[in-house]
């Protein structure tokens, strides 16, 4: 980076999202999918986060928004508080999702029903269709019209929004959208872009963080946070659809060094306002 000025990287628009269900072992409380990047990405390599990714020219096509439900761009950008575009975000997740996890958060044109992957037949034509979905050969929307179905937009909700820092080789313009797992889908890393996969509590990844097990990011961290307290996917996706306008948040970077990473400063913090 030392060649290049900070300021001159361009920030581009991002979307990722949390799927969570009810814990499986019989005890109250929720799961949350996390992925690990794989070590020789650029950004962030090695480190746990949720499917997600950059928005592609393709998720803001006019036609997609033909396959949402009950959810249109006018309102995306609303909420976003952009002046459009606003549905590729949620489009955004959706594909990445797929892409990196296997999930599609989609349901059937006939009965309403998300898409089930239980059926054998079923799950091995979407798992021939999610590498073409990767390499842009299939369209999502293509995909929808072929397998009659309409994207979930109407059960994602947007729930925070981060900017990387000055400094970083690699900045997101990044919105993070919460979902409940689809049951009959079962989602599984790409060992591509991403290498392992775990369901795991709230508390117990944050506590794995803080014992220097998983590698997180601040964003991945607070979006724990925010998922910690809630007893049932229920909970916190009633939390999430309460939401309003969440705030940018844009940590900046601390010339100070504390075990070799540079300490974050956010907005609030003492000494924020000072550094550019």
């Amino acid at each position: 980076m030392s060649d290049i000025d900070p300021a001159a990287v361009p920030i581009r628009p991002a979307a990722t999202v949390m799927l969570v269900r009810d814990a499986q072992d019989g005890v109250s409380g929720v799961e949350v999918f996390m992925l690990r990047r794989t070590l020789r990405a650029t950004f962030a390599g090695g480190a746990y986060v949720f499917p997600g990714g950059r928005v592609d020219v393709g998720d803001a096509a006019e036609a997609m928004e033909g396959v949402c439900d009950g959810l249109v761009d006018a309102r995306a950008s609303e909420l976003l508080q952009i002046e459009s575009g606003g549905l590729a975000f949620w489009v955004a997740a959706i594909r990445e999702c797929f892409e990196e996890a296997g999930v599609l958060l989609a349901r059937s044109v006939v009965d309403g029903e998300v898409v089930r992957f239980d059926d054998p037949s079923v799950a091995a034509r979407f798992s021939a269709a999610r590498p073409a979905i990767h390499d842009s050969s299939l369209g999502l929307v293509d995909l929808c019209a072929r397998e009659g179905l309409r994207l979930t937009t109407d059960q994602i909700f947007y729930t925070a929004h981060w900017i990387t820092p000055l400094g970083e080789s690699r900045r997101f313009d990044t919105r993070f959208f919460l979902a409940r797992a689809p049951a009959a889908q079962e989602p599984l890393h790409d060992d591509g872009e991403t290498i392992a996969s775990l369901w795991v509590r709230p508390s117990d990844a944050l506590a794995r963080e803080r014992a220097g097990e998983l590698m997180m990011l601040p964003p991945t961290i607070a979006c724990l946070e925010f998922l910690e307290p809630h007893g049932t996917a229920d909970h916190a996706l009633a939390a999430a659809a309460a939401i309003v306008a969440p705030p940018r948040l844009l940590p900046k970077i601390a010339a100070m060094l504390v075990d070799g990473k540079p300490t974050m400063l956010f907005p609030g913090d003492h000494g924020y306002d000072d550094l550019p």
